[in-house]
């Protein structure tokens, strides 16, 4: 009897060892609820994308995937907020590519180091940029809408996204190769601008694929797109270069980023989950929509594609002199 109680103390000894040994080893990631820190407002196309995949993200991870709307400061407000609380291990950031490429050089002071405090994760998407002008604009076109600014020298005025956004480099790219002026009317996301816009208190601008809509219903004029290719949705705009005005290329691309310290299997596991949603057909089609090619790619290739947009708008924020509000 006593051999046989000895051998169960043994037993439930070792048992708890292994039990012990099991909650000391690293809880599986994500084991709580993943924030995303959108750089836009809700209803702004990052914030549309990004709610596209909140609810099959969150079922891929095992955890909810919850979106916190961060705007302002050409996304160094958003920026500033995962540097700050980033440091949960939980915390991505959706922002425009453009945290890299312009704001280092936009601002006389960053109140972070994009290079040194993120890392990239995955690309959301890659968007086209539209030049829509107000209902009431007598133009009809792109070469018409150049022509009225000319002739109404210093009446005119565009809208964008805010200082430093590719609305506001496509605006001052699109001003440089026409040869015409118009005042800049930065706004805190595309959604407000697109309001405006409506509303005839602005004449013209670069908007994301969001406005379709309105277009649609007749509320705003789709004079083309500032991108290398027409868009399937309204193959009839021309490119601004077809019209004769070169260089307006200002796609935007989309990225998640994590903090520079995340350890690189959670980078990896956010990549992979996110990349295998973008390949569906479904959310292709549905980001197809709004003009955003869902692009799964690598965390090398996303920084590539940063690296050649740093060539490119830097030298055009400092020829134009463009700074921050």
């Amino acid at each position: 009897m006593l051999r046989l109680i000895g051998r169960w103390t043994l037993m439930a000894a070792a048992l708890a060892l292994a039990a012990g040994g099991a909650m000391a080893q690293p809880a599986s990631w994500p084991n709580k609820p993943v924030r995303f820190i959108v750089a836009f407002p809700p209803g702004g196309l990052a914030d549309v994308l990004a709610r596209m995949l909140q609810v099959p993200l969150g079922e891929a991870l095992g955890q909810p995937v919850i979106i916190e709307n961060k705007g302002g400061a050409g996304g160094n407000v958003a920026a500033v907020e995962l540097a700050r609380t980033g440091g949960d291990g939980h915390s991505f950031m959706v922002n425009v590519s453009t945290l890299e490429s312009v704001n280092p050089v936009m601002f006389e002071r960053m109140p972070v180091n994009p290079a040194k405090d993120f890392q990239h994760v995955a690309l959301l998407a890659n968007t086209q940029l539209f030049l829509v002008t107000r209902p009431t604009l007598p133009v009809t076109d792109v070469k018409s809408l150049v022509a009225y600014a000319k002739a109404h020298p210093g009446k005119l005025s565009y809208a964008s996204a805010g200082a430093g956004t590719t609305p506001n480099v496509g605006g001052e790219l699109f001003k440089q190769g026409a040869g015409i002026f118009a005042t800049h009317i930065p706004y805190r996301g595309a959604a407000p601008a697109i309001q405006d816009l409506m509303a005839g208190q602005v004449d013209f601008g670069f908007m994301p694929g969001t406005m379709f809509q309105h277009v649609k219903a007749g509320k705003l004029k789709l004079l083309g797109v500032a991108s290398r290719q027409r868009t399937p949705n309204y193959p009839s705009a021309p490119t601004i270069t077809e019209e004769g005005i070169p260089n307006v290329l200002v796609d935007t691309p989309f990225v998640i980023y994590a903090p520079a310290a995340m350890p690189a299997a959670h980078v990896e596991r956010m990549n992979r989950e996110i990349n295998r949603l973008l390949a569906q057909p479904a959310i292709k089609t549905k980001f197809a929509e709004f003009a955003a090619d869902a692009m799964p790619l690598g965390p090398a290739e996303v920084k590539a594609m940063v690296q050649s947009e740093i060539a490119l708008f830097g030298p055009i924020v400092k020829s134009r002199g463009i700074k921050s509000d």
